[in-house]
């Protein structure tokens, strides 16, 4: 680039562009894209950014199944003739490239929530399902791109961007793209961090617990074995373990400042038929974090062996333990260039620029640890608004994280 925009020139174009992006964010949450059904918002996207970018599909089929970190929360979900988007701004040659990833999928509506899929705007709060949780991530690479090409700036490196499905279950968008193969020198993942950049990011596994007893009838109790009751002393276990792994997980950086960065969440549980009988099967179902120091694999043992130390014989005997969803954390040392000049276009917009972990997972691993290409989260909007029915963000966010974004580049490219 022979002249750089300064500051108050980025902040003009993003102005500028805050309209068209504001109806581009309201188009997306307007498309219910729960797992599985994203193609009309993959669809939309990609007829965006075509004025913006070199737009390629990236097929899904469903040999993603065969993989050995494809996740499976939801069976049945189809992957023949879907889709998702890998967006190229080609730089001039010479420079460090740069990958964005997001998502195009949302979890269904809450309970309580009114009209989930008609975005409503007021004074510049954008509320519906994927506001924050990502479409108004996906907007704000817009909105970068439409500033950029406004500004005429030339990056020398490429900027490339990953439209993805199915994050919310486990990731196997960016799992595809990651077998599609990538290479970048470094990538931001976007998801909802109050602008701040979180360089270390907990995995998490997803588990079923299948428990079978000895049905019967009530006033045999002593003829029966109730599955449920089973599942309850299960969920104690798994409880005890959530605290031994916790206590053993001290002392590690960015995350020690959290009372409980890995915690356990149970939540499906189906037994029985009938009040007066002893159910013959009962599934539980959670998530159960972890921090670096375990490895996903190490977790899924111990849970396992867990079980089996804290059960009876009849439990050791009569369980099954499966994970739909094997995510490893990710970790990138914060005085990595990316982390320390992110930090400071943060900082340089009037944003704190902290950094700090993520409590939750995502699909960073799949860049940082499989891809070996330095990877933070970063994006506008809160996550305590995530998944909820009050989903919500501002477009002064959306506007602020574009200008840093855009200013990043500069550095970076």
């Amino acid at each position: 680039m022979n002249e750089q925009p300064n500051m108050a020139d980025v902040w003009e174009a993003v102005r500028e562009v805050r309209e068209e992006t504001l109806g581009f964010l309201c188009d997306l949450i307007r498309f219910p894209s729960t797992p599985g059904l994203e193609k009309d918002a993959v669809d939309y996207a990609a007829k965006r950014f075509q004025e913006l970018g070199d737009v390629e599909r990236i097929a899904l089929s469903n040999a993603l199944r065969e993989d050995k970190d494809f996740a499976d929360p939801i069976p049945g979900i189809e992957y023949d003739g879907r889709s998702e988007l890998r967006i190229c701004v080609p730089g001039t040659g010479g420079g460090r490239s740069l990958l964005f990833n997001t998502h195009l999928d949302v979890v269904p509506p809450s309970q309580g929530q009114q009209s989930p899929f008609d975005p409503r705007v007021d004074d510049g709060l954008v509320l519906g399902r994927g506001a924050c949780d990502a479409k108004g991530q996906a907007a704000t690479v817009f909105m970068v791109i439409s500033a950029l090409k406004r500004l005429g700036i030339k990056l020398k490196g490429d900027l490339i961007v990953h439209l993805v499905v199915e994050e919310e279950n486990g990731g196997n968008g960016t799992l595809a793209m990651a077998r599609h193969g990538e290479q970048a020198d470094a990538c931001i993942v976007l998801e909802p961090s109050d602008l701040r950049i979180f360089s270390s990011v907990r995995g998490a596994v997803w588990f079923r617990v299948i428990c079978t007893g000895k049905p019967g009838h009530s006033g045999r109790a002593g003829d029966t074995v109730s599955a449920l009751k089973m599942s309850i002393k299960v969920v104690e276990i798994l409880e005890q373990y959530h605290d031994k792994l916790l206590a053993g997980s001290r002392g590690l950086d960015l995350f020690d400042q959290f009372p409980n960065p890995m915690p356990i969440t149970f939540g499906k549980l189906a037994a029985g038929d009938w009040p007066a009988t002893a159910p013959a099967r009962a599934v539980v179902e959670g998530v159960l974090g972890h921090l670096p120091n375990k490895t996903r694999y190490e977790v899924m043992e111990e849970m396992r062996q867990a079980i089996m130390e804290g059960g009876d014989e009849w439990l050791r005997e009569h369980f099954e333990l499966e994970f739909m969803y094997r995510h490893d954390s990710n970790v990138l040392p914060v005085n990595h260039p990316l982390v320390t000049g992110l930090s400071e276009c943060c900082k340089e917009v009037g944003a704190e620029g902290e950094v700090t972990a993520m409590t939750a997972s995502c699909d960073a691993w799949f860049y940082n640890n499989q891809l070996n290409i330095p990877t933070v989260v970063f994006g506008p909007g809160s996550l305590r608004y995530a998944h909820s029915n009050e989903e919500r963000i501002h477009m002064d966010d959306i506007c602020t994280a574009a200008v840093t974004l855009i200013r990043f580049l500069q550095q970076w490219s």
